[in-house]
């Protein structure tokens, strides 16, 4: 599967067939055809060529999927970043990527083309030139556990095997539906392999739970992708009464962030414990982990046993951890398979090729993996290690809670206490929110102190970035503090 060339493969299968739709816009493999062309022409002309990078800052639409191809026929590279960045974010990120074209908006310096921008309908929309397959058909972004940006370029290359795809259920004719924002690295992936199988791909210009809902019934939905938060959205609005027509789903995925047990076992009662899937990976691609909801029953909290390369768990010392035996999780590719490489950053690689992504977990007799938090999120409290994410799983119960963060603050006698940032809907307060987490959570792991907000905590792909929270929670305490004393 090259990627500069599936696109025109396709339309000169079916050029009549749909491939995109996008709110009420529907293309097809033909009219996306000749767009990708006209524009992969137009930035030809902008000087891009066979394995230069294209920064790609653009939201999920029309637009965005027309360049990816566009930058794939030229042999190019692109990079999905967000396009809500922030100036200093997006500034790292370019000076980090040194492309030949950013996409999106305005960079001084560099060639450069705005979000919105027309291309000549009457330019030539016809077949472009071969190209050399590119030496990787995507580099990603990661802010990683410091916080810093990198860059994490992909050990395939363009021509990429369709084996992988089997491995996740993806097959020829289904309709997939992208729910996660594009500039991540599993929404993107799973697009490209689809678009490669001749899907029709029902891309949400962003997450909403109504438009979630009715898409699926709308376009027949067969597979997507969903994040924990994401299933929490959806199944709130169902509890609440809302209208669905799931039956058309073969296969749903989640992946991304830790799902609470109890959300888990509400999907699996909505859509069948066969056809709700977990994957654990990191971008780098080293190795997945893989579980059924049958064999989540079975093992619940499992993320599932090595599907591809091979996992292993780690004491400090650096000797194997017992079954059981909480250490940290490493990866290893399998032999042959592409390898990744950062720009910006260090891998913490081990001399016989194990490498740690930041997570503690622990494996059972039976190879399967359990993860409890990464390395950097952990909070010692009174010498006693206490995993956020345990006690976020538990805080969003409550009907009334939509995200929440625990983070540690400061705390002279105890080193951290714990803290809650909780997004939640009217008539939640702390009084209550603290007698529902009463029974349900011992006091050590009881949250210390909390701040209700109107706002996500997480963000468009899922993810939720702790030292974020735990920053803006400093500046609100040191503003507190300071009109306290005036």
């Amino acid at each position: 599967m090259n990627v500069a060339t599936m696109l025109s493969e396709l339309a000169q299968d079916d050029p009549g067939r749909p491939v995109l739709t996008v709110g009420d816009t529907t293309l097809t493999r033909g009219e996306l055809e000749a767009r990708a062309n006209r524009q992969a022409r137009a930035y030809r002309e902008l000087g891009v060529g066979p394995d230069d990078l294209v920064v790609l800052a653009l939201p999920n639409g029309i637009e965005h999927v027309v360049a990816c191809h566009a930058i794939w026929k030229l042999g190019a590279i692109p990079v999905p970043v967000s396009p809500s960045l922030a100036p200093r974010e997006f500034a790292e990120i370019v000076e980090l990527a040194g492309p030949r074209l950013v996409v999106g908006t305005a960079v001084s310096g560099r060639p450069s083309v705005p979000a919105g921008s027309a291309v000549d309908e009457s330019a030539d929309a016809g077949p472009l030139p071969a190209v050399p397959v590119a030496r990787t058909w995507r580099v990603s972004t990661s802010g990683g556990s410091t916080g810093r940006p990198k860059l994490i370029v992909a050990g395939q290359s363009a021509d990429i095997a369709p084996a992988f795809a089997q491995r996740l259920r993806l097959r020829p004719g289904q309709v997939q539906l992208v729910c996660g924002p594009l500039y991540h690295s599993s929404p993107f992936g799973w697009a490209t392999l689809g678009f490669g199988l001749g899907q029709h791909l029902i891309v949400l210009p962003r997450f909403s739970t109504t438009g979630t809902i009715a898409a699926i019934g709308l376009h027949r939905v067969n597979w997507m992708c969903l994040v924990p938060t994401m299933m929490l959205r959806i199944w709130r609005a169902i509890e609440a009464g809302a209208g669905y027509d799931f039956a058309s789903l073969e296969t749903v995925w989640h992946m991304a962030a830790p799902c609470p047990p109890w959300v888990k076992r509400r999907w699996i009662d909505l859509v069948g414990a066969e056809q709700l899937l977990e994957a654990y990976a990191g971008t780098e691609g080293l190795a997945m982990t893989v579980i059924d909801g049958r064999e989540w029953l079975s093992r619940p909290g499992s993320v599932g046993r090595a599907a591809s390369g091979e996992i292993c768990v780690l004491r400090p010392d650096g000797t194997r951890a017992e079954p059981g035996e909480t250490g940290e999780v490493f990866m290893r590719a399998a032999p042959g398979a592409g390898t990744y490489r950062y720009i910006g950053a260090e891998a913490h690689r081990l001399a016989d090729g194990w490498e740690s992504i930041g997570d503690l977990g622990y494996l059972d007799a039976d190879g399967y993996l359990y993860l409890n938090e990464r390395k950097s999120d952990m909070i010692l409290v009174g010498g006693a290690n206490v995993y956020p994410a345990e006690i976020e799983a538990v805080i969003t119960e409550q009907p009334a809670v939509r995200s929440c963060a625990v983070v540690g603050l400061p705390d002279e006698d105890l080193g951290h206490r714990l803290h809650a940032v909780v997004q939640s809907g009217p008539g939640l307060d702390e009084p209550s929110l603290r007698a529902f987490l009463g029974d349900r959570l011992s006091a050590a792991r009881q949250p210390h102190s909390y701040r209700f907000v109107d706002y996500s905590l997480r963000d468009d792909a899922g993810k939720l970035r702790r030292s974020r929270v735990l920053a803006a929670e400093l500046a609100h305490l040191a503003q507190a503090s300071g009109g306290a004393g005036r």
